[in-house]
């Protein structure tokens, strides 16, 4: 519940602490007090949009802080769970507005975002008005009301998570049916190319080696001409070494006639022929080293260019070429595994359809009495709200082809105000003070299920009085025992079946007005009431009536 509220600068309120407890709470005043105000504030904490209009004049900013004393198991504990906010404790809303138009948003003294605030609020207050459209008549609300109602969240739970489980798998299987479109029509060339790589069988390193065996071959093809010149020339029968032999070996029998006198060109000649020889044997080692088979350079050009070509053809490298043929193999086989994996999924597929047809259609059955069970509570409320006259349907459509994650069932609570004329939706067909009633009643089915622990009733007794009054403030005290409840009245029937009555005035000067509000004692609260009953002129007779009104609801409560 609310347990305090607090507001700095905020238009007409300068300060304001206000202490709240359960049950029911009026706020009254004369029009023009501030009670407008007040709500205004309530709603910027709970995440309604900021306005700079809303600072007090003459101040830099304006702050409200509402704290909840809310159970651990309660929805908006889950939200700061969820968010990584503290959860200890009360929960503490802050706004900050400043005058130039900014908003700082507070969790429990964390910086936050709006649109978490706005989260938090819905699950802590709901405010209820003749125009308020984020209550009741917020149409996407009521299938979640009426399940509420039922008492059948967990179904609705269970059928959210059916949907789920077969949307995933209508994904999944769209997307694998895609892999295997697109992995079939390009099957021909998948096969193709793995064959033609497989008869190739490329290996990694291979074109650096080819490529290495054919430059040395071309290189020696180059050099081996020359090579055999000099072999001609050294060992031809044009070579030189025959001929220097036979002259070295006739020098050699005359050195001995004529001693000292060749003795030195025996020796360069015997060396020179030592030198020819040397040269004659690298010759023929070199000739030996440069020896290639045609064939084989022939053999090494096509293996290269046939590894090359297919590089080029399938834009890779060479090296990658076996890496490619794997991957084009290994996509092959899932091609043909993906059909049966394809026919797998198409079976989950249905099977989730047809469990989630199942949860739905059950939840279906339990919307449908639970809705009959709703219109009868609401409308046993409406005669004594002087809507004995008018109507409260249910109005629920199915349609089992129509999945959503909330099930087959659109709902929509629709009203008939006057026998004979058509229905429809509540906010449209409602004038503004019957909507109120109608929403009162509402919520007095509905009671503590599936409402906010604080309910607002925002002035919805406007345009009524008497009996119709009393029957509204009967109503806001029964809810009152379930839930904490707020109500800015103008009717003294409901302002004297309040558990705690506020009072809220306006003081001040001409140039300076402040807002103020104040707790009532008994005696305070019958001077009230007799204002509202007499209004500008308190009489006794009023003071009187509103005596009665005190004890009859006093008495009522006991």
């Amino acid at each position: 519940m609310l347990s305090r509220l607090s507001i700095r600068d905020i238009v007409l309120i300068e300060r304001l602490d206000i202490d709240f407890s359960p049950g029911l709470s009026v706020l009254t005043g004369e029009t023009g007090a501030g009670k407008s105000i007040l709500l205004d504030a309530l709603s910027l904490a709970l995440g309604a949009r900021g306005d700079a209009s809303l600072v007090r004049h003459g101040a830099a900013q304006g702050q409200i802080s509402a704290v909840f004393d809310v159970p651990r198991n309660h929805p908006a504990r889950q939200i700061l769970i969820d968010n990584a906010l503290d959860d200890e404790g009360d929960i503490i809303l802050r706004r900050v507005q400043t005058a130039d138009g900014r908003s700082r948003v507070f969790v429990n003294d964390q910086p936050s975002s709006v649109a978490m605030m706005r989260d938090i609020g819905r699950a802590l207050v709901e405010i209820h008005g003749q125009h308020d459209e984020r209550a009741l008549v917020d149409a996407a609300a009521h299938r979640e009301l009426l399940d509420s109602f039922g008492g059948h969240i967990g179904e609705a739970r269970a059928c959210a998570q059916a949907w789920r489980h077969w949307r995933d798998c209508e994904q999944e299987l769209a997307r694998h049916r895609a892999r295997v479109e697109a992995a079939a029509r390009e099957a021909d060339y998948l096969r193709s190319a793995v064959g033609e790589l497989t008869q190739l069988d490329p290996q990694p390193g291979e074109e650096t080696e080819l490529a290495d065996i054919r430059n040395q071959m071309m290189r020696a093809e180059k050099i081996a001409a020359e090579i055999n010149d000099a072999q001609d020339v050294l060992s031809g029968p044009n070579s030189p070494l025959p001929q220097l032999a036979s002259l070295l070996r006739r020098l050699q029998r005359k050195a001995g006639e004529v001693p000292g006198l060749l003795d030195d060109v025996v020796t360069s000649l015997d060396e020179a022929m030592l030198s020819l020889d040397a040269a004659q044997s690298g010759v023929e080692a070199a000739l030996r080293a440069t020896e290639y088979d045609p064939q084989r350079l022939e053999k090494a050009e096509e293996r290269l260019f046939a590894l090359r070509a297919a590089s080029r053809k399938h834009n890779v490298q060479v090296d990658d070429l076996a890496r490619l043929r794997d991957t084009m193999a290994a996509d092959l086989a899932d091609l043909d595994a993906g059909e049966g994996r394809l026919h797998v999924l198409e079976k989950q597929a249905v099977a989730a359809r047809d469990a989630y047809d199942g949860v739905a259609a059950s939840l279906s059955g339990l919307r449908q009495i639970a809705a009959k069970a709703l219109r009868e509570a609401v409308m046993a409320e409406l005669p004594a709200l002087k809507l004995e006259r008018s109507e409260f349907i249910v109005e629920m459509m199915s349609e089992p082809d129509n999945r959503m994650e909330e099930g087959i069932d659109q709902v929509e609570f629709w009203v008939r105000t006057n026998p004979g004329t058509k229905p429809g939706p509540m906010m449209k067909i409602a004038s503004g003070g019957e909507l109120s009633r109608f929403l009162l009643a509402l919520k007095v089915a509905l009671a503590d299920r599936g409402s906010a622990p604080t309910l607002v009733f925002d002035e919805i007794d406007t345009g009524v009085g008497g009996a119709v009054a009393d029957a509204i403030g009967q109503r806001l005290a029964r809810l009152a025992n379930k839930v904490q409840v707020l109500s800015v009245t103008h009717a003294p029937q409901v302002a004297a079946r309040a558990d705690t009555h506020f009072l809220i005035a306006k003081s001040g000067s001409s140039e300076q007005v402040s807002t103020s509000i104040a707790e009532m004692d008994r005696r305070s609260r019958q001077e009230e009431i007799a204002r509202m009953l007499a209004g500008a002129s308190i009489t006794e007779e009023a003071r009187a009536a509103a005596e009665r009104l005190l004890r009859e609801n006093s008495a009522a409560s006991l």
